[in-house]
Order: C-alpha cells, then structure tokens, then sequence
C-alpha cells in the first residue's frame, strides 16, 4: 500500500519527466542527451523528431509566464521531418511538422510562437470541401543558427531566417529573412540590419 501511495503522488516535476521519457521512447525520438524540459510536452503525429544536445523545452505556463499557450505542442504528419538544434529554447509555442522544418543551433522561439509548414488546406473552396481533394502544400521552413523569434510570433510554410536575425514579437512571417536583420509586423518586414 505505501508503494502505490508513493507512486500516486509523485512529485509533479518527477511525473512531468516520467511521461516525457515514455512520449520520447513511443515516438523514437533521437537526441544527443535527453533535453531539459518543464512540464509535459504533446506531440502527435509519426514523423521523425531529431534533438541536439543541451535543448531546453518550456512546457508550462510555470516555466514562462509569457504567452497564452500552456503547453509545447508538435504536431507531425507522416512524412514530418523536425531537426532541433544544439543549445535551442523553446517556449510554450506550436510547431506543425508535415514536411521539414529545421531549427539551427543557439535558437530562442519565444512563447506562444506558431510555426507551421503547410496551409492545413487547399485554398481552391471546391478542392477544401473534399476530403480526397483537400492536399494543402507544405514548404520546408529552415530557421539559423542564433536567431531569436519573440512572443507571439507566426512563421508560415516555406520561411527561411538566416543566421543572427531576429523576428520581433507579434509578427507574422510571410517571406524569407536574411542573415543579421531584424524584421517585424503583420506581415513582416524588415526593420533594420544588426551590425
């Protein structure tokens, strides 16, 4: 009795960590060591996740307060391809995988960032309302290394930032970034070079 006493009440953060491990081991995710994570993070889907080594997942609204979302949500179709790389923080965002993206190393995604790589739908109205025909397009989108995307922040299909850029918060990625720029708004454009 004292052994599914213990077992019932865990400390929340051994929990939290038992069921990542179990998600990690189901969906044969690779990772050069095991990421550091706060809370529980949802991924559906059968693609392939890859993780560098020393990730940090905030998935809870304990480890940022900043966002509206709870939870660090990936979502991978069939063919999903998601490479995080080396020493990346990620916060609370959504990242919708059915074909490639790709997160560089030293990257900071900022709470309730949304990064899709397809439209979820076909926008011929006639194609959307059948199921056979309802094949939306799906782009690659490849984010560098040393990039920051602040709060909020949506990244559409087929989006490439380049090394050091910044995506300023709220702003909605519609176009390619360059190395070394700072971009914001609705849509986004460019505000300004980093030297």
């Amino acid at each position: 009795m004292k052994r599914l006493f213990k077992i019932l009440f865990l400390p929340k953060e051994l929990y939290e960590l038992i069921i990542n491990r179990i998600t990690f081991y189901r969906k044969s995710i690779t990772y050069s060591n095991f990421p550091q994570i706060q809370g529980v993070v949802l991924i559906t889907g059968r693609g392939s996740i890859r993780f560098g080594h020393s990730v940090k997942l905030n998935s809870s609204r304990r480890s940022n307060p900043i966002g509206g979302d709870n939870k660090l949500i990936i979502d991978l179709g069939t063919n999903g391809k998601l490479n995080i790389g080396s020493n990346s923080g990620l916060s609370n965002c959504t990242i919708v995988c059915h074909s490639s993206v790709n997160i560089g190393e030293y990257v900071k995604i900022g709470g309730s960032v949304k990064i899709y790589d397809t439209d979820f739908h076909h926008l011929n109205a006639t194609d959307r309302a059948n199921p056979e025909t309802d094949q939306p397009k799906q782009k690659p989108v490849k984010i560098g290394n040393h990039v920051f995307i602040g709060a909020h922040s949506i990244i559409l299909k087929g989006v490439s930032i380049g090394n050091n850029s910044i995506i300023g918060a709220g702003s909605v990625v519609t176009k390619n970034v360059n190395e070394n720029e700072i971009w914001a708004g609705n849509p986004a454009k460019l505000i300004k070079k980093i030297d």
